[in-house]
């Protein structure tokens, strides 16, 4: 079928015009390429002919419009396949595979279902899905094993809980995350497991992971304030230092006010990170401990018990403190790995956690280590260790 006639096709209303289109496109695309690469045109002599077609073999192709059937041309001699057939990004395709994976395996909702019809994916095959989750696996794999063999003075920690199917049950596991960045001021995604929960043991065979494979010179790091990871720092990355984010511990303090007094503690909490130094970051600290000292006496004793931990950034560059004192630079991510998580619901395994993760996270290492540096390495050089008699946050007793 021509174009003519598929546009006096559309006109009278018959068929699917965009879905026709799209074939007579795919055909017409893909006899070019393969024109060019054996060196001849359809039924044409030619001293440069390399090989012949040799009929066709069919693939199913899924598209925003539905799932087409693409005859890929054969050949003789060699092979080919159409360089623009697969259309998704990793993420994408990692989106799918999870999907296509809880639907095969019969653990899918509703709206699970309603997903693959949208994605256009029909006639999903058990191999098909087992094909596609191996490639993916493959590739999270290569990432999460990569060697890193540099020095990262800034470490973030995060973690999240999704839920996956495990023997036969579903259970919130904890999906915990690495970021760091390098001595010349590049962004990384280091590393990324999957847990019962935040324990001391996981937290602890991560951190060494992360040092196996060559991570070294951490100066800082950041997270919130779970006694399992404080500790796990503690014995993995000996003198470092440890930042409580500022934006945990202002949830903390603000579960232990009335909703109706929660925006003036937040205001008054919030004037001690807005100091010039750490000195007179701490003389404000005192202050606002008076001020709240009769009405809010649970505050008080946070603030008091935590003063070393959510201060540690003011020994840093002030070129960094606004990235530094908290984990919420990494909150659009996270926002990412929220959207996409949200469409799957719950996992079917593990493995598809760090598969969906894995590809969200590898294509977002990508952007970073193209993009323009987090710091400047101006800034970077100024970072030194704290100087002797700094304080340095305990990481033993503190408040969660």
């Amino acid at each position: 079928m021509g174009l003519v006639d598929l546009l006096r096709k559309g006109e009278e209303g018959e068929g699917d015009f965009l879905r026709d289109a799209l074939r007579w496109l795919v055909r017409e695309l893909m006899e070019a390429e393969v024109s060019a690469q054996i060196g001849a045109e359809r039924y044409e002599r030619t001293e440069e002919r390399t090989t012949e077609r040799n009929g066709y073999r069919t693939r199913p192709w899924d598209t925003r419009l539905g799932t087409l059937e693409v005859a890929i041309p054969k050949l003789r001699a060699g092979s080919y396949f159409p360089s623009w057939l697969e259309p998704r990004r990793r993420a994408e395709q990692a989106l799918v595979a999870v999907v296509a994976e809880a639907y095969v395996q019969g653990v899918s909702t509703r709206k699970v279902e309603a997903l693959v019809q949208a994605l256009g994916i029909g006639g999903i095959s058990k191999s098909e899905v087992s094909r596609l989750c191996a490639t993916l696996d493959a590739q999270a794999e290569a990432f999460r094993a990569r060697r890193l063999d540099a020095e990262y003075p800034y470490l973030w920690l995060d973690a999240r809980y999704e839920h996956v199917r495990e023997d036969g049950r579903v259970a919130s596991l904890a999906v915990i995350v690495a970021y760091g960045v390098r001595a010349d001021g590049v962004r990384e995604v280091l590393g990324l497991d999957v847990g019962l929960s935040e324990d001391v043991a996981l937290w602890r065979a991560f951190l060494q992971g992360l040092v196996a494979r060559g991570v070294r010179g951490v100066q800082l790091v950041i997270s919130d304030a779970h006694v399992g990871l404080k500790q796990a720092i503690k014995e993995v990355f000996v003198g470092a230092s440890w930042q409580r984010c500022r934006v945990h511990f202002m949830r903390n303090v603000l579960a232990r006010v009335p909703k109706s007094a929660q925006a003036m503690v937040a205001a008054t909490v919030r004037t001690i990170f807005q100091q010039p130094s750490r000195q007179a970051a701490g003389a404000q600290l005192t202050h606002v401990v008076l001020t709240l000292a009769k009405r809010f006496p649970q505050v008080v004793e946070l603030l008091e018990q935590a003063e070393e931990e959510i201060l540690t950034f003011y020994d840093f560059p002030p070129e960094h403190w606004r990235q530094v004192y908290s984990t919420n630079p990494l909150e659009r991510l996270n926002k990412e790995l929220k959207r996409r998580s949200a469409v799957v619901g719950i996992f079917p395994n593990r493995a598809a956690v760090v598969r969906l993760f894995g590809a969200l996270l590898a294509e977002q290492n990508d952007e970073w280590l193209v993009g323009r540096h987090y710091f400047s390495e101006v800034s970077m050089r100024k970072l030194l260790r704290p100087p002797e008699g700094a304080a340095v946050p305990q990481l033993e007793g503190s408040a969660a």
